[in-house]
Formats: C-alpha cells, structure tokens, sequence
C-alpha cells in the first residue's frame, strides 16, 4: 500500500482520479490540495464520493507532499514544475497532468503555454505517459508526463500505419471533436448551456498547443519530421473525444492487411479495442472507461481513414494517469481500472 496526494484536486480530471483512485487496492489517498476550498470536506464538493472518504482539502504545502509515495499534479501549467525537482529529491514519483514535461524543448513550451521552464533539466528525464508506446521508459521514470486528450487518441489511431513506414508523412490531418469539459470546470461563457449546447465550433484552427506534442510524438515514432493538420472542435456533450485521422498510404494495402497491422499491434494492449473493419467507434462506447476504442476504413484505394474515441477525463487524463501509477511500482496495468464504460 502506497500513500498518494493530489494537487488540484477540485476540477475535473481530480474529482476523476479521486474516484478511480478511491477504490484501488494499492493506493491510499492522504493528501488532497486546494487554495480555494482548503478545510472543507472533499464529499461536499463531491457529492459522488459521499461515504467514500473522510478527507479534507489542504493548502498546497510542499513539506506534506514529500512524506508520500507518489504526487499527481491535476494543476494548471507551471505548478507542477515549481514543486517537482524538490518532490524527486525527497524520493517522490511525480505524475504530471498539466503540459510541464511534455514538450522536450523549452523555448517551443515558451511559444505554446507562454512561461518560462524553472527546471528544464528535468525535462529530458520525464518519460511520456503513453503505455502502450513508452512502457518500459514509463516503468523506469520517476517523472511522467501524462499525455493531452487530443494527444491520446490521435497518436494511438496513427501509430501503428507511422511505425510501419505506411503512410506518408506529409498531408496528415487529424480532426478532432471533444466534449466541454476538456476546457476545464472553470466559468466562462462560451462553456455554458445556454451557449454550447445545440452548437458545434471548430477553435485553434490556426494553432493548437496539443499539435507541437502530437507532432513530437508521431515524429519520433515515424522516425522522420511529421507535421499535420489538427483541428479540434468542441462538441454539445460533457465527456468524450472523436478523432477522424486521414492519411495517403505510401503502396497499395488490402483492407486486410491494415486491419492485420492494427491488431498484431495493439492484440495485448488492454486497453486499447479494435473493431472490424469498417465499423464507426462512438464516444458514449467508452464512457467513464480506460479505453481507446479504434475503426479503420479505406473509402478510397490509397486513402486510410482511422477512427479514435476516449473519454478525455479517463484516458485522456485521469485513467492514463493510474494506469502510469501502476507502471511505475509494478502492478498490474489493469489494476483498478476495469471500469465497463457507461450506457446510456
């Protein structure tokens, strides 16, 4: 049994990590922080987890932090990179949710997220939380970065065709629809009912600070530079992503023979579902689940159509974020996070 804190722990993905993390068999949570609600009950907020815990939140305090095992960051960019080279230097595992450790080159997280990196020397040491590309640099970390929603299903639905050597790198295009509370639990008006239900809008058309991390993690996969086209638009639902991934196959390929690629690929993943051939993956298929739920099509000869669905608070977040944990102190991958997704 480990002792784990969480830092942000009133916003979406921490009220997600709170409940998969509640019912782990490894894992007790001593430690929840929040500026805003520091001293109140943690179930009051939540009324979910009514029963469940008897926690309060805390102010962030640094000195708490490192008596435990392990500390996920479910922050805004750059709490995590003031707290983490004291938190690995008491012998603390650090998962990151925020973008902190994602992108290796500092100056290009100065253009994206607008702050200046105070510990860049920890960024080549932070391994990238996608398991089912990077499990063993995962297993040997003490500092993951967990990967972006939009980041998550779309590396997942490229990667095999890129590691193949498939498709071209040029004219890639990921288009890709999310549910409102990937923006976060934070007011604003364009997240409201009255405004972003009944209504579908494209945004960062021009540039998204999820394209650089795709981009870096597909060109090392691919092994050559890859730039794409990435477009996310925010849909009338609270949970989910839907990402159409188009892309020109280098030779001709039967059906067969992509759908063949796919699943010697991704056959021992756990938490990774390919359908047959053809078929069209929902987000309400994976709903509260750890999955990545993946169709290949090819409407045209030459033309490769993958499509890729998570729920952005699981897989694309919090659920990632345990399964990392589990990697890290060599449990089970699966472990407290069998959840069967939710229908209706």
């Amino acid at each position: 049994m480990i002792r784990v804190g969480i830092v942000g722990g009133t916003g979406y993905t921490g009220v997600e990590l709170l409940r998969l993390l509640l019912p782990h068999p490894e894992v007790e949570i001593a430690y929840v922080s929040s500026r805003g609600e520091a001293g109140e009950r943690v179930e009051l907020l939540f009324p979910n987890l009514r029963g469940l815990t008897d926690l309060c939140f805390s102010t962030p305090s640094i000195e708490e932090l490192c008596q435990l095992d392990a500390v996920f960051f479910a922050t805004p960019h750059g709490v995590a990179m003031e707290m983490a080279p004291q938190l690995l230097a008491a012998g603390v595992r650090v998962i990151d949710l925020s973008a902190d450790f994602r992108l290796k080159d500092q100056e290009q997280f100065h253009h994206w997220y607008g702050l200046g990196h105070t510990c860049p020397d920890l960024l080549p040491t932070a391994a990238y939380g996608l398991p089912e590309l990077f499990r063993e640099r995962i297993r040997g970390s003490t500092l993951v970065a967990n990967p972006g929603c939009y980041p998550t299903a779309v590396t997942l639905g490229l990667a095999p065709l890129l590691s193949a050597g498939w498709i071209a790198p040029e004219g890639i295009i990921a288009d890709c629809k999310s549910g409102v509370s990937g923006a976060g639990r934070s007011a604003r008006v364009g997240l409201i009912l009255p405004e972003s239900a009944d209504n579908v809008a494209a945004y960062g058309v021009s540039g998204h600070r999820h394209r650089p991390e795709i981009e870096a993690t597909l060109s090392e996969i691919g092994g050559k530079n890859i730039e794409l086209q990435f477009t996310p638009h925010l849909m009338p639902m609270i949970r989910g992503i839907h990402a159409t991934l188009y892309a020109r196959l280098q030779a001709p390929r039967a059906d067969a023979e992509l759908q063949e690629l796919f699943a010697e690929r991704y056959r021992e993943e756990p938490f990774v579902d390919l359908l047959p051939f053809g078929s069209h993956p929902s987000t309400r298929s994976v709903r509260g689940a750890n999955t990545c739920r993946l169709a290949i099509h090819q409407p045209r000869p030459g033309q490769v159509v993958v499509l890729s669905t998570i729920d952005n608070l699981v897989k694309g977040a919090a659920g990632q974020a345990v399964q990392n944990l589990n990697l890290l102190f060599g449990w089970p991958e699966t472990l407290g996070l069998q959840q069967i997704a939710l229908t209706p």
